[in-house]
């Protein structure tokens, strides 16, 4: 999908309740809620091995204030958010919004810096399904919850217990961040028009971790190539991912769309195996085909009965 049919309508689309009152919602989002998920998906962890290629130049910190500067910049720049007009509720979402995204970004990032990218996400992903749980108002979500939480484990070999302890602890803090994330990208969506709220919150982010960014990396931030691939990072991991979840969440339930997190460790094994050489067993296999059953089961059976309670008001 090219860049103008993913940024760009998030920023000048009609808002979802426009939309439905004319019979056209899908007509910016072809994909559909589910297909903006998986696009964003396939791209956030290819993003993150380059990520992993990056390290070395810039550190892990280093990475992250590329990542979170250069996706700011280009939000602010394609969807130039109004600033007047919101109430001090709305600022404070946003506020909490972009500190959440970067100590998102920042807690993974240190994890993938000691321990593989297919363990970190694996560890990452129990946070949104946790929430999934907790978001469910259906006995047989917990089902598919549980079978997904199964995959999980078997793709990260069932033990953990050999990975570098920090590595696992920044890995399960940035699923705490991540399951935060999903409740203030919904209503960040809500409060604000399009992806103004996105842009805003991204800048906000930017700005917190720029001076740990400076600590780590101090002049190598300004190297032409690191900036180059730091902009790629930023674009595949920030730009993309977060602007098509935050169109879906507009009308996919929140449970439905913490499962489909699910598919994460999945793809971040066929980015690990197509860009990082990390060879997949057959162990691994069938955990990603327990983790896509999981993720089907669960759409099919809140969206294809007609679940769509409004993602910003789930308890979560």
């Amino acid at each position: 999908m090219t860049t103008p049919d993913t940024a760009t309508p998030a920023c000048v689309s009609p808002s979802p309740t426009a939309a439905a009152a004319v019979g056209t919602p899908r007509r910016r989002t072809s994909l559909g809620p589910v297909g903006l998920v998986l696009a964003g998906g396939v791209s956030v962890q290819f993003g993150a091995a380059l990520a992993v290629l990056l390290m070395p130049r810039a550190g892990a910190l280093g990475v992250v204030t590329l990542r979170l500067m250069a996706a700011a910049v280009v939000l602010l720049i394609v969807c130039r958010p109004r600033l007047r007009g919101h109430s001090r509720a709305d600022w404070g979402t946003v506020v909490v919004f972009g500190l959440t995204m970067a100590a998102m970004n920042g807690l993974f990032y240190q994890a993938v810096d000691r321990i593989p990218l297919g363990a970190a996400v694996t560890l990452e992903v129990l946070g949104p399904l946790t929430l999934s749980v907790l978001a469910s108002r259906r006995a047989v979500n917990a089902v598919w919850a549980g079978l997904a939480l199964a995959g999980v484990f078997l793709l990260g070999g069932g033990d953990f217990g050999a990975l570098d302890p920090w590595g696992v602890v920044f890995a399960l803090a940035a699923g705490a961040m991540w399951a935060t994330y999903i409740v203030f990208s919904a209503r960040t969506g809500r409060r604000f028009p399009q992806a103004d709220g996105l842009a805003l919150a991204m800048a906000v982010g930017a700005l917190a971790f720029l001076p740990l960014g400076i600590a780590e990396s101090g002049a190598k931030l300004l190297d032409p190539v690191t900036v180059g691939l730091g902009a790629a990072v930023a674009l595949m991991s920030s730009v993309l991912p977060y602007t098509l979840e935050l169109l879906a969440l507009r009308t996919l339930p929140a449970s439905a769309f913490a499962i489909l997190m699910s598919l994460e460790p999945a793809l971040a094994a066929l980015a690990g195996f197509l860009i990082l050489d990390q060879a997949l067993s057959a162990v691994q296999a069938l955990a990603i085909a327990l983790v896509i059953a999981a993720s089907m089961g669960a759409v099919r059976t809140q969206v294809g009965r007609g679940d769509r309670g409004t993602p910003q008001e789930s308890p979560r």
